[in-house]
């Protein structure tokens, strides 16, 4: 078990699958008491029922149901230690052909849905802080796409960097009794982008273009997550740390393998 997730009271929000389901799962592995967050019913239960934890269902761009989530969290689980900010979604298609709609959904859940989150559970996790003497622990979930441009996902980008400018001052305004750190993925095989993974053209390419050769499994960031949750990174606060298997290290963007993607838009 990782120091200091035993019988700590965690929140994982998009919890229903990919990376948050992962997360659920490794953080009630190291004695963690988690509440899987997610906005399917179902999916919520389905991983709740697997590790023990709490199901909550909420939409996190619906910052009145956020508040309640939060509150039964920190009832049930006897105090709130921890916060990950999973919950997203993406989109792709060409910048022109956003709608306003499209670009405020992408915003309400990737950059506000984690704004109300942070905002609705940082008196707990001060409070939990206070009584155990230690900081509690927030990660959000950015991406390397809000670190370098792509083809097709400037909404989802523009929420991602500004998840990441978010994460610094929350870091530095919250020290010493919360910390506040970033992970942005590469690319990850999860539902979200399983249109890009399962098309073997589009895998191949990245695959080459990245160091490592293989997409990541939801299983590595997951391992980052509780790492950072975790006591053993008492030292670390307002960080982004990219798991990315090397790619960010290549000045080759990923456009050349996307852009046939965009082209079907045209068609």
């Amino acid at each position: 078990m990782s120091a200091g997730l035993e019988q700590r009271g965690v929140v994982v929000t998009g919890a229903g699958s990919g990376i948050g389901a992962a997360t659920a799962r490794l953080l009630a592995l190291r004695g963690a008491r988690v509440a899987v967050m997610d906005r399917d019913a179902d999916s919520a239960a389905a991983v709740a029922d697997e590790i023990g934890g709490l199901a909550l269902t909420c939409d996190v761009s619906d910052s009145a149901a956020v508040d309640a989530a939060i509150a039964r969290a920190d009832a049930e689980l006897g105090g709130l230690s921890g916060l990950v900010n999973n919950a997203g979604i993406g989109n792709l298609k060409p910048l022109e052909d956003y709608s306003d709609r499209d670009i405020e959904l992408i915003w309400r859940v990737n950059f506000m849905g984690t704004y109300a989150c942070l905002r609705a559970a940082v008196p707990y996790l001060r409070l939990t802080a206070g009584h155990r003497k230690e900081p509690s622990s927030v990660v959000n979930m950015a991406s390397v796409s809000g670190l370098r441009p792509t083809s097709g996902e400037a909404p989802y980008s523009a929420a991602k960097a500004a998840t990441v400018a978010l994460t610094s001052s929350a870091a530095l305004e919250w020290a010493p009794t919360v910390r506040v750190n970033c992970v942005s993925p590469g690319l990850i095989h999860t539902p979200l982008n399983d249109v890009l993974v399962s098309d073997e053209s589009v895998r191949a390419g990245m695959e080459q273009r990245t160091p490592l050769g293989r997409v990541g499994t939801a299983a590595e960031p997951a391992t980052l997550i509780a790492f950072l949750l975790s006591d053993e990174s008492g030292y670390v606060t307002g960080q982004n740390v990219v798991i990315d298997g090397g790619s960010m290290l290549s000045s080759a963007q990923m456009d050349p393998v996307l852009r046939p993607l965009l082209d079907m838009f045209d068609a």
